[in-house]
């Protein structure tokens, strides 16, 4: 295991590396998850990329810090780490409040940013009252209490089934997460709008999406893709809010597709 203390958190990661000559993706995890939602399109990426996984403040084995959070921490957190292990020119893949903080990267320090894979996520996400509720509902009864009602939202009904071991250690995974580092984090989507933000964006981008996300819906996805010049938008059959768990294979394949087009375009450029 390994961990990294920026100033008031530590942050746990894990960093695989492949040759020089090959791209560097970072992966950013969704709201109540952990970096292990990554593995099995890590596994399936093989050593033909260097890959980063971590988990934000408030999750996974990382500490909580201070909640209530504001984005430009998560946005820190993340570019704390690349500076450390000294990696640019990365394509960030974030997924939900991953894909904010992978926009929030780029607005503060597109030095870093070869390109980015915005994944069921919003250039704005909800509205207040929304995640003041969230935040009200965990504090007070914690996450286990609203377990059903987030899967509903992450996975489609197919994926659902009490037989599917990996739903089931998708609930477990999500009960086990800080209710403070939920809230948290909650407040830093809360907070955020990167309406103006994206139209600034120079990179290549995909904007993907589960066809059946029911937390960040394919129309909002597509309205991110259109605020950022010359974005691909692309879905995903048969998926929630979670592709890269409920269709590991069909998600490697986009991601791969869209890095290898752009690279080639970049060797034409040439």
């Amino acid at each position: 295991m390994n961990f990294l203390t920026l100033s008031d958190i530590t942050l746990h990661f894990d960093l695989q590396q492949a040759a020089a000559d090959k791209p560097i993706l970072v992966f950013a995890n969704s709201l109540g998850t952990d970096f292990r939602i990554w593995d099995g399109v890590r596994d399936r990426l093989g050593a033909d990329y260097t890959t980063l996984c971590y988990d934000k403040r408030g999750h996974g084995l990382s500490s909580l810090g201070k909640p209530p959070y504001s984005m430009a921490d998560h946005v820190a957190d993340l570019t704390g780490l690349l500076d450390h292990l000294e990696l640019t020119n990365v394509i960030i893949c974030g997924l939900s409040v991953g894909g904010m903080i992978a926009q929030g990267v780029y607005a503060s320090r597109p030095d870093l940013v070869r390109a980015l894979i915005l994944t069921d996520t919003g250039h704005k996400i909800g509205d207040a009252d929304l995640w003041q509720s969230r935040i009200d509902a965990v504090l007070k009864d914690g996450l286990s209490v609203m377990t059903e009602t987030v899967m509903e939202r992450w996975f489609t009904k197919t994926f659902r089934e009490p037989e599917n071991p990996v739903y089931q250690g998708c609930c477990a995974m999500f009960e086990r997460q800080d209710p403070r580092g939920y809230a948290g984090t909650c407040a830093a989507i809360r907070d955020t709008d990167f309406t103006e933000q994206a139209k600034a964006i120079m990179v290549p981008v995909l904007c993907l999406v589960g066809a059946e996300d029911r937390a960040t819906s394919p129309t909002l996805v597509r309205e991110l893709a259109d605020l950022i010049p010359d974005a691909e938008f692309q879905s995903i059959e048969a998926a929630g809010h979670i592709p890269c768990l409920e269709q590991t294979e069909a998600f490697t394949t986009q991601l791969e597709a869209f890095i290898k087009g752009f690279m080639d375009q970049e060797g034409r450029l040439d």
